[in-house]
């Protein structure tokens, strides 16, 4: 069992909204971190996380990135204001941990790891659910080769949600599964093209449903449906394997994960194509068991991953170049939707927006509401 780490970090949250708390609430009771501020232009909201959280109020950006006992900036404003907010800090010397999406656009996001790298700081993008045990144990299940090759993976994300005023809701919801897909399957998510097909029913001026399809190396393929206009619930991802079958329903605390000894069998590849096709298929139907599973919140081992990569000197388990993969599929997937469906190759750049944008200026002050 290896010794507990002892090095004491100092870190402040910037923006006290919706994930601000949650993030400030984690640090404060990590025995790897001492929180120093909450940032945030409205006075009283971090007046109220400060007490609970026994931090210093700032609200100004200018003055937090300024002081020299604050090691790392946890960023929870708006994603238009991510590119900013990090480069301001990543200038100041400030190692950096984002929540997601890690940018508004793909090209902000190669700036904000490109400047991380050139300042050899941490950059780090809070894919929370990539620390929960569930995911983990996935990711064991995946890369020790129990589940065998990829064949498909079916992820269900649905709920009666809010509808966002600034993000359509593949932009809102799929960042979970695809981070998820990044941190589990082998190589991480890599995929050539993406397809997306999604609806306005309510006349939101952006989708509401959607349904995005992508092929994996191998010759599997992952299918994420998002919705926002479900009246049940569901968050349910399947991941079909060459020798086992996992099902993760995270709405079910007793049996979150199940693993399937069941399958389709075809006969050995040492055989001709034409026998193969004629032969009949046979159907393997073993045991079924749910692996046991740690009880931890995710956002803790967040908090210590970031903590031990900047003492290690190393990249995060969720480091900037996995949030620019899931960028990618973003983009790709916003591209397919306004081409009604078409398949749209992931990392492309459209005609005309040109490589990389010009660096943007440190953000004002009044943007990190």
């Amino acid at each position: 069992m290896l010794a507990p780490r002892h090095d004491i970090l100092r870190a402040a949250v910037v923006g006290a909204g919706y994930w601000g708390p949650n993030l400030a609430r984690n640090f404060a009771v990590s025995d790897r971190w001492r929180l120093r501020a909450i940032c945030d232009l409205d006075l009283e909201r971090a007046a109220r996380l400060a007490a609970r959280t026994g931090a210093e109020v700032e609200t100004s950006l200018e003055a937090l990135l300024a002081r020299d006992d604050v090691d790392a900036v946890a960023v929870a404003t708006p994603a238009r204001t991510h590119h900013a907010v990090v480069m301001a800090a990543l200038r100041a010397g400030k190692h950096v941990v984002v929540e997601k999406p890690l940018a508004d656009t793909r090209d902000r996001a190669v700036e904000m790891v490109a400047l991380a790298r050139q300042r050899g700081l941490v950059l780090m993008t809070d894919h929370t659910y990539c620390y929960t045990p569930v995911v983990a144990k996935i990711r064991e299940l995946l890369t020790t080769g129990a589940l065998g090759d990829v064949l498909f993976v079916d992820s269900v994300r649905i709920n009666l949600g809010l509808v966002q005023p600034d993000v359509d809701v593949v932009w809102d919801l799929a960042p979970h599964d695809l981070s998820i897909l990044d941190h589990v399957l082998p190589g991480g998510l890599r995929p050539a093209t993406v397809t997306a097909h999604g609806a306005d029913p309510l006349g939101a001026g952006r989708a509401c449903i959607a349904y995005l399809g992508m092929p994996l190396v191998g010759g599997g393929i992952a299918q994420i449906q998002v919705n926002w206009l479900s009246p049940t619930k569901i968050r349910r991802m399947v991941v079909a394997g060459s020798r086992r079958t996992l099902v993760w329903d995270d709405l079910n605390p007793q049996q979150r994960l199940s693993v399937y000894d069941r399958g389709v069998e075809l006969p050995s590849r040492a055989v001709s194509d034409v026998t193969r096709r004629d032969a009949a298929i046979s159907y393997r139907l073993g045991d079924t068991w749910s692996p046991a599973l740690p009880e931890h919140e995710a956002l803790q081992a967040m908090v210590t991953e970031l903590a031990d990569s900047i003492v290690d000197e190393r990249a995060p388990l969720t480091d900037g170049e996995s949030g620019l993969r899931v960028l990618d599929v973003l983009e790709a997937a916003s591209r397919s939707l306004r081409a009604g469906g078409d398949a749209s190759a992931v990392g492309a750049v459209p005609a005309g927006r040109g490589r990389v944008r010009a660096m943007h200026a440190a953000l004002p002050t009044a943007a990190i509401a």
